[in-house]
């Protein structure tokens, strides 16, 4: 049973990635994805941190302000340091950040909706009600609030945007699993004598499995823009190098007035870039898991 079982996943994964392949969008983001991936895993190789300290940036004599015909590739901020090694570790925090909050949320997010579309009943009316709570509330002023009183770390950001985001995802669970577990399958395993935590493991979860993929993917450049806002208002790890803290000195330094365009621009093109690769990715999971979506178009 479980070598059939092995045997059935084998096949989907093979025909997900088949349908995968021969979408142009979803290769274009994948492509887009694997090279600031390779960007964030190779940031020790391309770029010193030391780069990141102003007092080594100043003790090396680089130019206050230079462009990137005088301190390449990217040039330099209104310390002294350098934009390009800015730009290849904000990689890693603003990859990391994006990923690991989106983990949270979805996970948050699948449990309570698995649970609430499986039992039913004062559960699942008690758990939409505290997501409908988290919904009403405004998400970036709630993330704001969290942010200001947790305090300015990375693994607070990701706590604050996993804890605002997973309502959206918890609603788009429960409506599958309401869905499924009305099926003839679902029926003949409990009539087998199959307990719920089975059911919900063997036969719920593999049939919502690539809805919450597909909302995973689009839920990362969500986290990445709601890490970006938070640390240009100020509320980022000031002790790390991100993309979003890299816009905020930048706009606070006047890099704007003085067209120091070489400052904010590689790290602006960087968040577009992967938010955009994520969203293709997202939508071409998206047509798969629904094959109505592609055919709409």
């Amino acid at each position: 049973m479980t070598s059939l079982a092995m045997q059935r996943r084998k096949a989907t994964a093979i025909r997900v990635w088949t349908q995968f392949r021969s979408s142009r969008q979803g290769m274009i983001g994948l492509a887009v994805l694997a090279l600031f991936v390779l960007l964030a895993l190779a940031a020790p190789l391309l770029a010193d941190a030391r780069e990141l300290n102003p007092v080594f940036a100043r003790s090396q004599g680089n130019p206050q302000w230079g462009t990137p015909g005088d301190f390449g590739p990217l040039g330099t901020d209104h310390i002294r340091r350098s934009v390009w090694a800015q730009f290849v570790w904000g990689s890693r925090v603003s990859l990391f950040v994006g990923l690991a909050a989106t983990v949270l949320t979805i996970f948050i997010g699948s449990v309570i909706g698995i649970v609430s579309g499986f039992v039913g009943g004062k559960t699942d009316g008690v758990l939409m009600r505290i997501t409908e709570w988290f919904l009403v509330i405004p998400f970036l002023p709630l993330a704001i609030v969290l942010a200001s009183v947790l305090g300015r770390s990375v693994w607070n950001i990701i706590f604050v945007i996993g804890i605002t985001s997973w309502p959206s995802t918890a609603r788009l669970v429960r409506a599958q699993v309401l869905t499924v577990k009305q099926r003839l399958f679902v029926d003949r395993a409990r009539s087998l004598g199959a307990n719920g935590s089975h059911i919900v493991l063997h036969h719920i979860l593999p049939n919502v499995s690539g809805l919450i993929l597909a909302n995973a993917t689009l839920a990362v450049p969500i986290s990445i823009l709601t890490e970006t806002t938070l640390a240009f208002l100020g509320l980022g790890d000031p002790s790390s190098a991100s993309w979003g803290k890299t816009l905020e000195e930048a706009f606070v330094n006047g890099a704007i007035v003085r067209n120091a365009w070489w400052y904010f621009l590689p790290a602006g093109i960087g968040i577009l870039a992967v938010v955009l690769a994520f969203t293709l990715i997202g939508r071409t999971l998206e047509e798969i898991a629904n094959p109505r979506l592609s055919r709409q178009r």
